[in-house]
């Protein structure tokens, strides 16, 4: 038993344990600063590769996935806009909840052990609705978007301090321990700022001023504007970096966009972007004295709801990054991009010390190196040509595939070139499946089906009567996609057809984005803008009755603009001329200036018909290919964790529900180009048209549901169909990888972990192919192909050359069938030797099951 001195007083023990509590919870703020090289973190420089992931894009249940694949890839930084319309839909009204839940996105980052790189803006593009802007800003007295005028100024203001308050309370600045090391001010706006002329200026200079005030305690940046005053740095977005210099020599070279690949427009081919360019691109800026890098994006997810901007921004927005809509890991790029991450963070210590120093090796040849006094080198050898090269440096002798760039952590041995591909490739595939597992027959799909039929016209109380064409966003506020205008014309009872029997013509034209014209209740003609138009102007055939004749004509937007200067003036909708043309005697009447009705929104969208509710009809027969109707089904998820799609193969256009959820507009009728689609050469410089796919077809049919949005049964899909569409064709569609490949020369580096490899015969071993199943509890379950030799084509269609080992199949199926994963020395010493002399390489492609 112990004496009296030994028993704690119980109020000693409470302050005890309230200073350990205090200890473990507290977190110590770091001191993020910048010189002329790079970021400081507490005082030491960083090299640091970054990724943009937008929160609203993805679900909060996907975010910790994302952001470890993220870190797994190789980044330091996670990079988000902050989307002002998400936030703030009505002015004072804020949703910070689900998908918007910013504080909990940026605290997964921290917990992750990743930086955050905050985008406030409060403009973002981002090829989101309206840039980012709520509609309501648009409406305030006497306001002008993104210049020196006080109504936006205050606006501004107000917003952006909101957000610095709120990362403030819950401590995630990086001074208060939090994972936020740079905020950014605006975006982009040196690209268009001569367009406000004199105001500019003065604009940038107060934005940056109203910054720096709110005492982040973290550096601020400007994309895209040359003239970004001190202290803001001045950063560079683009495909290519590397050229890109400070506005200031006390300023670090940063990237804030490097594109890996683009965004799909609906009527679009599919852009994408070989990972050997964006390598290429990366290790360039790094080589010439970069030390920040982001791309934009590495998950880029979906445009739920109506938040794609544009317009005609698909739901997609995949935009070929390394981490798939779906959140899946893109191969060969997540993997190509991680050993690049690895190679130049093994350069990293030399990077920070010194500054570069480039030398010509020959036409469009340079070497780059940093070297300090006391024994660090690491060097970088580029060929920006598009011709393979030799060249010598220190004594040696290196080979330069065009468009590429060595990295020799040591100046002396390469850890990776980044035209040579070590990674695997995955090509994934979807699995469909009946939206009723049991629904074999037509009947029994029909069936399955009930829907409500969308009033032509005027069907809502709160329409509203004005004379003349009004535009559209003005009117709608963006409250729905649609706007009707509606009007009753007289037709005398004499024939309303010309002497040569032609037949009248409905003249409309409109600011856009598309339009489905109806006379006496019956649809007429349709017509669409596109990206690169929006407008529509259409001439439809027309039979007009003797007597009253009623013209609905249905406007809709498909996103509202997000970029270029003035861009919120933009308009919508029908504003004329709306011309009868062929009338008695050949007559034109201009029905512009009279009296028109019109209705915001849907009836349907009134009664929410999206949640699934009211009372839907079963009977007769179901309706298909006819315009405005609503459909529902129920239907059960796919069993497993495989990310589910739904294929609206077989349906026009319109908006689709999940459990009362947006997964957004569908439109797989808006086909791309049957031209444009050919193959592309990485080698050179790139542009969003260079490289595409998919060309003479629909721009999208697969449209993600994200898994918790779904039960294992009974789920709700609800459909707006416009233009008509046989919603039994609809499918669910589950994505799975299919196929493994690699490739491997004789001639590309070892694998980059080998730098950290103690044992010298492993690093001297030479090229290696791995192989892994990307998935748990998967094993490799047959080789479809192997080859060491000549093998010719990629990934999905290899074919044996002249020269071929014929050991190989039987060697690599030994190391690699029933493992999750295997490694086979591409060399002769573990393949054979089928021809001396020739330069050779090994190709497997395998399954996983």
């Amino acid at each position: 038993m112990r004496g009296r001195d030994q028993i704690p007083q119980p109020h000693l023990l409470v302050v005890f344990l309230s200073v350990l509590l205090t200890l473990a919870t507290t977190s110590y703020g770091v001191n993020v600063t910048y010189d002329n090289r790079a970021l400081l973190i507490d005082g030491k420089r960083r090299v640091l590769v970054s990724g943009s992931i937008h929160y609203p894009r993805s679900t909060p249940e996907m975010w910790a996935d994302l952001i470890q694949k993220s870190k797994d890839g190789g980044l330091d930084v996670i990079e988000t806009y902050v989307f002002w319309n998400a936030h703030e839909p009505v002015q004072n009204q804020y949703d910070f909840e689900g998908r918007y839940d910013l504080v909990k996105f940026i605290k997964l980052v921290g917990e992750a052990g990743l930086y955050a790189h905050l985008r406030i803006g409060p403009y973002v593009c981002a090829e989101w609705n309206y840039g980012g802007f709520p509609l309501w800003l648009h409406s305030i007295p006497g306001i002008k978007f993104r210049t020196d005028n006080e109504p936006f100024k205050v606006e501004m203001q107000r917003f952006t301090a909101k957000i610095v308050d709120m990362m403030k309370q819950e401590k995630l600045y990086a001074s208060q321990g939090g994972p936020i090391i740079l905020s950014q001010i605006e975006n982009e706006y040196g690209n268009i700022d001569s367009s406000y002329g004199p105001a500019a200026k003065s604009y940038i200079k107060w934005a940056a001023s109203m910054a720096v005030s709110l005492d982040t305690g973290v550096p601020w940046v400007m994309c895209q504007q040359a003239d970004a005053p001190d202290p803001i740095i001045n950063t560079c977005n683009g495909f290519y970096c590397d050229q890109f210099t400070p506005n200031s020599k006390n300023k670090p070279k940063m990237w804030t966009e490097n594109w890996s690949g683009w965004f799909l427009s609906f009527g679009g081919a599919v852009p994408y972007r070989p990972v050997e360019d964006l390598a290429f691109a990366v290790a360039r800026f790094y080589q010439l004295g970069g030390t920040f890098q982001n791309y934009y994006m590495y998950h880029g997810g979906t445009n739920f709801g109506r938040s794609t901007g544009g317009p005609f921004i698909s739901t997609s927005y995949d935009y070929d990054a390394p981490l798939d809509e779906y959140g899946l890991i893109r191969q060969p790029k997540w993997g190509h991009l991680k050993d690049l991450h690895k190679s130049i963070k093994l350069c990293e210590e030399a990077l920070v010390a010194t500054d570069p120093v480039t030398s010509s090796l020959g036409q469009n040849l340079e070497a780059t190196v940093y070297k300090t006094g006391t024994g660090l080198c690491s060097a970088f050898l580029a060929n920006f040509g598009t011709s393979d090269k030799t060249v010598n440096f220190n004594g040696n002798s290196y080979n330069l595939p065009g468009w590429s760039v060595s990295i020799l952590p040591d100046c002396k041995n390469v850890a990776l070139n980044t035209a040579k591909i070590n990674s695997m490739t995955v090509i994934p595939s979807f699995v469909h499946q009946s939206l009723k597992g049991d629904a074999d027959s037509a009947d029994s799909r029909s069936s399955s089906w009930s829907w409500i039929n969308e009033p032509v016209g005027i069907s809502k109380n709160d329409a509203f009567m004005k004379p003349g064409l009004l535009e559209q966003i003005n009117t709608t506020a963006d409250k729905s996609d649609y706007l009707w205008y509606s009007l009753s014309t007289v037709i005398k009872d004499n024939e309303p057809l010309l002497e040569d029997g032609s037949q009248t013509v409905l003249h409309v034209e409109s600011l856009g984005h598309a339009l489905h014209a109806f006379v006496n209740g019956k649809l007429a003609g349709s017509g669409t803008g596109n990206a690169g138009n929006a407008k529509v102007a259409v001439e439809i055939p027309v039979t007009l009755l003797p007597g009253k004749n009623t013209i609905d004509l249905l406007s809709l937007t498909a996103g509202l603009p997000n970029y270029g200067a003035f861009f919120d003036l933009k308009g919508a909708g029908i504003t004329g001329p709306v011309k009868l043309k062929g009338l008695e005697n050949g007559t034109t009447v201009d029905l512009s200036a009279l009296q028109w009705t019109y209705q915001i929104g849907l009836k349907g969208e009134e009664l929410g018909l999206s949640s699934g509710n009211s009372q839907w009809v079963t009977l007769p027969a179901l309706p298909t290919k006819q315009p405005l109707i609503w459909y529902k089904t129920s239907f059960n998820a796919p069993a497993g964790d495989d990310p589910i799609a739904i294929d609206f193969t077989g349906m026009g256009k319109g908006e689709a529900w999940v459990n009362g959820q947006s997964i957004g507009r569908y439109w797989p009728t808006n086909v791309s180009p049957t031209s444009g689609c050919s193959n592309c050469n990485y080698r050179g410089s790139y542009s969003s048209s260079k490289c595409l796919k998919n060309c003479g077809k629909p721009s999208q049919t697969l449209y993600h549901v994200p898994r918790s949005w779904v039960e294992s049964s009974g789920n709700t899909l609800v459909l707006f169909e416009e233009i008509g569409g046989d919603p039994t064709q609809i499918a669910l569609a589950t994505k799975q990888s299919a196929i493994l490949c690699s490739h491997v020369s004789e001639s590309h580096p070892l694998p980059v972990d080998m730098w950290s490899s103690n044992s010298e015969a492993e690093r001297k071993a030479g090229p290696v192919l791995s192989l892994e199943c990307p998935f748990p509890n998967q094993v490799i379950s047959s080789i479809k192909f192997a080859s060491f030799g000549t093998p010719r084509g990629t990934c999905g269609s290899f074919s044996h050359g002249q020269c071929r080992s014929p050991r190989t199949l039987s060697i690599v199926q030994k190391a690699c069938i029933g493992s999750k994963s295997c490694s086979i020395g591409a060399s002769t010493s573990t393949l054979g030797d089928p021809c001396r002399g020739v330069a050779k390489s090994l190709a497997v492609e395998a399954s996983c099951a």
